[in-house]
């Protein structure tokens, strides 16, 4: 009975094989987008200026004063340093100043800390699935390829080593690469936020 049992326990590992090695490529070709989307986005923060964006902060709460709340989003819109950056901003000077602005002030940051959240949210994963993903890679051929080694067979042993050595890097390779970006875009997301929060204390204090 026990025999039997441990048949279906390798049957269902054979059966992942597959999957496990389509994944950590899907794995890879995920964290490499995601390498190419930090790269654009590091680009883009090149341009931010933080004096800049205090002079633009200071300049767009006077015009929300004298009641010029477009000519206020477009002067806050010249210092975003991305499209998130821009739409958070803009969305600032349609609401500061009005009945209730505060709330509605602190749900478009906790909307843009959500969005962040969710996009490190894919790296994170990737994080953790990968060296996952490598580690079930390296183990399941590993009973295929003892098999092929106590018959004899050289070239069954030679091929599910490769696969499970080949399929160990990819998932470490893809675990560390998410690690980074999941670092630093944890960092420039943060540093956004902070930007965003200023703006926002200074659109809607009481002026003295």
């Amino acid at each position: 009975m026990s025999h039997e049992f441990y048949r279906v326990v390798f049957k269902i590992a054979a059966v992942l094989e597959l999957p496990v090695v389509v994944l950590t490529v899907l794995g890879l070709a995920v964290v490499l987008v995601e390498a190419g989307a930090f790269g654009l986005e590091l680009a883009q923060h090149t341009r931010r200026r933080f004096p800049a964006l205090v002079a633009a902060t200071a300049e767009a709460r006077t015009l929300l004063d004298e009641g010029r709340r477009e000519e206020a989003g477009r002067r806050l819109q010249q210092v975003a340093w991305a499209p998130r950056m821009s739409r958070v901003l803009s969305r600032f000077a349609e609401v500061a100043g009005e009945p209730a602005s505060e709330p509605l002030v602190a749900k478009q940051l906790a909307d843009f800390d959500f969005a962040c959240q969710r996009r490190l949210g894919r790296t994170r994963l990737l994080v953790r699935a990968g060296p996952a993903l490598g580690l079930m890679g390296t183990l399941i051929p590993l009973s295929p390829a003892l098999e092929g080694l106590a018959r004899g067979n050289v070239s069954s042993l030679t091929d599910n080593l490769q696969l499970a050595f080949s399929v160990t890097v990819l998932g470490l390779l893809v675990g560390v690469v998410a690690f980074g970006l999941s670092l630093f875009r944890d960092r420039l997301y943060g540093q956004d936020f902070s930007d965003l929060e200023y703006v926002a204390a200074v659109l809607t204090g009481d002026q003295r």
